[in-house]
């Protein structure tokens, strides 16, 4: 007897679905899995055997041969052995359900039967429903993730009888259908807001510049002047996301094992690694490949504290992230893609003691600063849209009693320009300012004659690049945005220029 059964495997944050193939013949006994498996894959065989007899069922003393195609593809991880069992008791006619094909099963079975949560539900519930599946037959913990997609159907099994009553029809037939959230603005609930912050008015319009177009965004100061203060308050700025992008955000945190069963992801991701986070950990990778940090960032902030700490090998791998906006992780078993569309947004001291340049307070030696500020490379500075300097606040700011402006009405400007940008390209496949190139960013980014002028009488002078000059162009459009105005006006470039230049006062002055 033959049957055949559909599961998937995870590549990126995609899928390809897997044919299981069951062949029951005469011969010598035997269980054999073919099909260039790892091998954890090819311990699903004992493990198999083991649960079927304790859940009373005997598979005959036959020739037992499983195939797992294509067989180009090295199949890894814990979702094969549900669908293995069921195409082995198909093939034994211990299941004599006919549509098997219209289900895509996964699971891990324990020895006594029991099925176990696996990883990456949700991109691949998502992929059976584009592939035209029925539905998903997925263990009980995993039910509520899968649900996140809409429009098929889903069963939830807590052991293999129950797999093998549903598809007998002898057991709960009952399948559930989400519908789809209509609720996707973010959640609002943040215990912190920008009125808390006195002072540093510069920086507060630099960070709302930076999140109204997605700007990668460094600031630079001495310590207690509000650096870390200000970042951990963008994500009260950051706009909503839409319903495509909560989905896409959740597949990289299902695919890591991070998203439980929280449902959507609603609120943009701001991740704040440690400096001692390692190579890994910041791009991915593993024996599984797994997310990194990037990717987990996605459509959201990724704030690096203490920036020259982390180590050398961590920033430049931000490198292609910041230009690509995606991450390929080569494996011998294959290659795997992630998404990592993300606001970079760092903070750091301009020296060790971290009081540079002010000499009544700093005692670091030139080579010292030097040395210190070279630990960020010009290349992955120059991939930073917007910098600012953060000055200690004095007492008197700090006691104004003037209120600052709230998250609030920050917010309202941040999403009329994203609004703006929405509508600027619709159809295009980017959503911000930061993303502009090519042939759009001549046509959203004109500049007349005498922006033109002015912006050729400073390219020498701030040494700037191509990479840098279109980084202006963009941030520019941004402010114009935030202003209303349909063209680059003066006033927008030249505080788009006054964000790029402040970076160079601290790496000309020490060389």
């Amino acid at each position: 007897m033959y049957s055949v059964v559909s599961t998937a495997m995870i590549l990126g944050i995609d899928c390809r679905f897997i044919c299981v193939e069951a062949d029951v013949s005469d011969g010598l006994p035997n269980f054999e899995m073919v099909g260039y498996l790892s091998s954890e894959v090819r311990e699903a065989r004992e493990r198999v055997q083991t649960a079927l007899k304790n859940c009373g069922y005997e598979l005959p003393s036959s020739r037992i041969i499983i195939n797992l195609s294509p067989i180009n593809i090295r199949k890894e991880g814990n979702l094969y052995d549900l669908p293995v069992a069921i195409a082995v008791m198909a093939a034994c006619n211990i299941i004599k359900a006919t549509d098997l094909k219209k289900w895509l099963i996964m699971g891990e079975v324990g020895l006594d039967g029991k099925i176990y949560p696996a990883g990456g539900v949700l991109p691949i519930v998502s992929c059976a429903k584009e592939a035209g599946y029925k539905g998903c037959i997925l263990p009980e913990e995993n039910v509520e993730e899968a649900l996140l997609v809409n429009d098929i159907e889903i069963k939830g099994v807590s052991g293999i009888l129950d797999a093998v009553g549903f598809l007998n029809d002898i057991g709960d037939r009952d399948t559930r259908v989400s519908k789809g959230e209509d609720n996707i603005k973010n959640s609002g609930d943040f215990d912190v807001d920008f009125a808390d912050i006195s002072g540093q008015k510069l920086v507060k319009r630099a960070c709302e510049v930076a999140v109204a177009g997605m700007h990668n965004f460094l600031m630079i100061g001495p310590p207690g002047s509000g650096k870390t203060m200000i970042a951990k308050r963008i994500p009260t700025i950051l706009p909503s996301m839409s319903k495509a992008e909560q989905m896409e955000i959740s597949k990289v945190y299902s695919v890591g094992g991070q998203l439980g069963g929280r449902g959507l992801i609603k609120n943009r991701p701001f991740r704040s690694p440690h400096h001692s986070i390692s190579l890994q950990g910041m791009t991915g990778g593993g024996r599984f490949p797994k997310p990194g940090e990037v990717s987990y960032a996605h459509g959201g902030v990724l704030f690096l504290d203490e920036l020259p700490e982390f180590t050398r090998g961590v920033l430049e791998s931000l490198r292609e992230p910041l230009e690509d906006k995606k991450i390929t992780i080569v494996r011998a078993t294959g290659s795997f893609e992630y998404p990592s569309d993300f606001m970079l947004c760092c903070a750091m001291n301009p020296c060790m003691c971290g009081y540079y340049p002010d000499r009544n307070l700093c005692n670091c030696s030139l080579n010292s600063v030097q040395r210190y500020l070279g630990r960020v490379s010009r290349p992955l500075l120059d991939r930073i849209d917007i910098c600012v300097e953060t000055s200690r606040i004095s007492y008197r700011d700090l006691n104004s009693g003037k209120s600052s402006e709230s998250s609030a009405e920050i917010r309202k400007r941040v999403e009329l320009a994203h609004a703006i940008q929405k509508h600027r390209f619709k159809g295009t496949g980017f959503h911000f300012n930061s993303q502009l190139s090519g042939s759009l960013l001549e046509k959203h980014c004109r500049l007349d004659d005498e922006e033109k002028k002015f912006i050729d009488s400073v390219y020498d002078k701030y040494s700037l690049t191509a990479r840098s000059y279109y980084k202006i162009l963009r941030v520019a459009r941004t402010i114009a945005d935030l202003a209303g105005n349909v063209n680059i006006e003066m006033e927008d470039l030249t505080e788009a220029i006054l964000y790029k230049g402040l970076d160079s006062k601290y790496y000309k002055e020490v060389t």
